[in-house]
């Protein structure tokens, strides 16, 4: 490929260079035609120069013999001067003298008559040759400047041609270099491909292998799992619930609440023109008040009032059809069964607008047969006859096409999915039908109110009831319009939401299928609701293998705490009895404490008042003392180093309680603390026997583990030998494939040396140029 992609770049070159040098060859052509021409022009200059300085001669010596001429004539002037007065004193010496002066006056005069003639006409020629030389002079100095601005440009398109042709020489020379490390570049780029190949073809082995081999797996599952295939026949699939879009199902909800926002608006006003038109029936062309109308105008009154019976259901039809398309449901035509009850609204809206047409008919005829109808008034009842024609044909055919749509949600051979889009094409036809009927509608009766306001027996009631009806109009014309371009922009859409139903078939194939779908659908999503219950929260993988080792090997293991509750249960059982014991013992003191206060007190009666009363104080802080020791016998209790009254014998024996109760604490806080740790003691042994247990089993399994890897390497190694034997004749393939390779990379080269010899046989013409 690179070596191609040379040649059509050395082709496209060699192509532009042929180019280039034909249009320089032509180009110096050119210019040395030009320059001949300039030479040319510069001799026919220097030949008018000579010519030139000839006459400029010719004009030097004419002038000079002027000048001569001129002297010799004043002289002759001057002889004539000085003759005239010799004459009269010689008059009458002779005769002949005088004669002889005449002849010589006659000669001269006729030689000075030749001379001047001569002058003047000289003068002509050397002013004629004066205005022909500047006229000369003039036209050879512009065809000069305009030889020498053309050379110039020549010269600018000479010297822009070889700088471009150096351009391209520089730039061919560049590509050359730019394409000889392509060259380079796509040799290695090639290598690295035919090593991607390989892989490729080893991974695409492996992949063909491995999808072969799923594939079997799972033919061999479905034929043993699964019963039938649901998908294979449309009758079946048809059942099956298709994929839930509610997005689908919202725009499809969005589309229709609009459909029966405009249905709605025409609702309103086929019901005020009807009504108005009644209104209209009673007023003109008789007043029921003044007069009986005709009994063909009471009938179309009768029947005009009967309108709102057929038009309300209309709306109805369209609410009733919004209503059952919901967020859960499917809508397609054959689920819409709604939209059957809507064409039976219009038909019957339909078969009013047949009733009442004739009669309107005869109604506008009698209008015309009224005295005071103008033509200009009867060609607008005509023009309404034909409209009121128009609109009932428009609905008739709207009719067809939406009880067509209907069909398929009730009779499921009715039309064809191949017509789905061609029946909702010619709705959108038919809408915009209605609303052209409805703009000449407006338009006509615009015309024959205007007129009807202009005649002289119209009244108040009749303009009022022409502005309703007008209005009614206008806005039955707007409504059309709306639905009309609603449903064009919209109908792609329909079209193509068509195909929203059961996966690989045409759609649902009858109504009763749909229906079915439709209750399997609830059916599961009510499982589905009943599937959805909170997940409770669990504990992540990675910590729970944690807490199970840390269980495992902890020293609070199950055990182990059931050792600690039992020894701790009897270490309290026994400081229960301790404490009842000091209880006792308490209470004891507590007696034998009140005595010797007694004692005490009897033996210092003598003593003053202030010293009884610090005894007594001193003798109930000792026995806050001894309540405080009572209460907690796990507490340590402080020396009490107290003065008083008391003998020295009470104080020794309070000071060796007090140090034997110290001591007990300390003994018993001791004692708890050596338990404890024999405890903690005992519970690490535990942990440390169920790991040295847990490591056998897993010597266990890595034995295991080593006698299979043990087997996959010998395996591996089996599979080895295989492989580079495949890979031995794999090579010798590849070194054939790349001696193949290199006779084509070396034609190749050959080729890129003769288009660099080529392109430098080239450049060195081109410099040579």
């Amino acid at each position: 490929m690179a070596s191609a992609e040379l040649q059509g770049k050395y082709q496209k070159l060699a192509q532009e260079y042929s180019k280039l040098r034909a249009q320089n060859q032509v180009l110096k052509k050119g210019v040395v035609d030009e320059q001949a021409n300039s030479a040319a022009l510069k001799e026919q200059l220097k030949m008018k120069d000579q010519s030139l300085r000839k006459l400029q001669q010719e004009m030097d010596s004419l002038t000079f013999r002027n000048l001569q001429l001129a002297k010799r004539v004043e002289l002759l002037q001057d002889e004539l001067a000085l003759s005239e007065p010799r004459g009269k004193k010689n008059k009458k010496s002779g005769e002949s003298s005088s004669q002889l002066s005449q002849e010589q006056k006659s000669v001269f005069d006729e030689d000075l008559q030749k001379k001047i003639e001569e002058n003047e006409r000289l003068h002509i020629q050397f002013f004629e040759a004066d205005e022909q030389h500047k006229h000369v002079e003039a036209e050879l100095r512009s065809r000069l400047a305009s030889l020498e601005t053309e050379a110039a440009q020549h010269q600018a398109v000479v010297d822009g041609l070889t700088r471009k042709y150096m351009e391209t020489i520089e730039k061919l020379q560049n590509d050359k270099a730019r394409l000889e490390v392509k060259s380079q570049t796509l040799e290695k780029e090639a290598k690295e491909c035919r090593l991607r190949t390989e892989e490729c073809q080893l991974q695409l082995k492996n992949l063909y292998e491995d999808l072969s081999s799923r594939l079997e797996e799972s033919l061999s599952i479905i034929n043993e799992k699964v019963p039938f295939n649901d998908t294979k026949y449309s009758q079946y699939n048809a059942l099956n619930v298709p994929v839930h879009n509610r997005r689908h199902q919202l725009k499809m909800r969005d589309i229709t609440g609009q459909a029966l926002a405009f249905v709605q608006d025409l609702v309103k006003g086929l019901l005020n023109f009807h009504t108005y038109t009644e209104q209209r029936i009673q007023i003109f062309p008789v007043d029921s008040a003044i007069d009986t109308i005709s009994p063909l105008n009471q009938k179309f009154s009768q029947y005009l009032h009967e309108n709102a019976s057929y038009v309300r259901p209309l709306e109805e039809g369209m609410l009733h059809l919004f209503e059952s398309i919901t967020e859960d449901t499917v809508t397609v035509l054959e689920t819409t069964v709604k939209l059957k009850t809507f064409s039976e609204h219009l038909t019957s809206y339909i078969c009013f607008l047949r009733k009442i047409l004739p009669y309107q008919l005869k109604s506008l005829e009698e209008e015309c047969e009224a005295s005071l109808c103008t033509s200009a008034l009867r060609a607008r009842n005509l023009e309404l006859s034909q409209d009121m024609k128009k609109m009932t044909a428009v609905f008739e055919k709207l009719q067809t096409y939406i009880g067509l749509l209907a069909l398929p949600s009730t009779e499921p051979d009715g039309l064809l999915r191949t017509n789905y889009s061609s029946v909702l094409t010619n709705v959108g036809a038919a809408l915009h039908g209605f609303h052209d009927v409805m703009k000449d509608i407006s338009k006509h009766y615009s015309q024959k109110a205007t007129i009807e306001h202009e005649l002289p027996t119209a009244t108040q009631k009749l303009i009022t009831t022409n502005d309703c009806i007008l209005s009614s109009v206008v806005a039955l014309t707007n409504g059309a319009g709306k639905i009309a371009s609603f449903f064009s922009n919209n109908v792609d859409y329909f079209i193509a939401s068509l195909s929203y139903g059961p996966k690989t078939a045409s759609g649902f194939i009858s109504p009763l299928s749909a229906e079915c779908m439709l209750q399997y659908k609830k059916k599961a999503a009510a499982y589905m609701k009943a599937l959805r219950k909170p997940l409770l929260e669990s504990v992540p993988y990675e910590e729970a293998l944690a807490n199970r080792r840390v269980l495992l090997s902890s020293t609070e293991s199950r055990e182990g705490l059931a050792q600690q509750v039992q020894q701790s249960l009897e270490k309290i059982s026994k400081l229960e009895q301790e404490k009842e014991h000091w209880m006792l013992e308490a209470q004891l003191a507590k007696i034998k404490l009140e005595k010797e206060n007694q004692r005490t007190a009897d033996k210092l009666k003598s003593t003053s008042n202030g010293q009884a009363v610090g005894v007594a104080q001193e003798g109930a802080a000792l026995v806050t003392a001894a309540g405080q020791e009572d209460a907690s016998a796990k507490a340590v209790p402080e020396a009490v180093h107290s003065t008083s009254l008391a003998p020295d014998v009470e104080s020794r024996e309070d000071l060796i309680r007090n140090h034997y109760m110290a001591r007990i604490v300390e003994l018993t806080s001791q004692l708890q603390l050596a338990d404890s740790k024999s405890v903690h003691f005992y519970a690490e042994c535990r942990a440390l026997s169920k790991r040295l247990a847990l490591a056998e089993k897993s010597k266990e399994a890595l034995a295991e583990e080593m006698k299979v890897a043990s087997q996959n390497i010998s395996r591996l190694q089996d599979e080895l030998t295989t492989t580079k034997r495949s890979y031995e004749d794999q090579l010798s393939m590849m070194s054939d494939h790349l001696c193949s390779m290199n006779e084509t990379l070396s034609k190749q080269r050959e080729e890129i040396d003769t288009l660099k010899m080529s392109s430098k046989g080239n450049s060195k013409k081109n410099k040579s140029r």
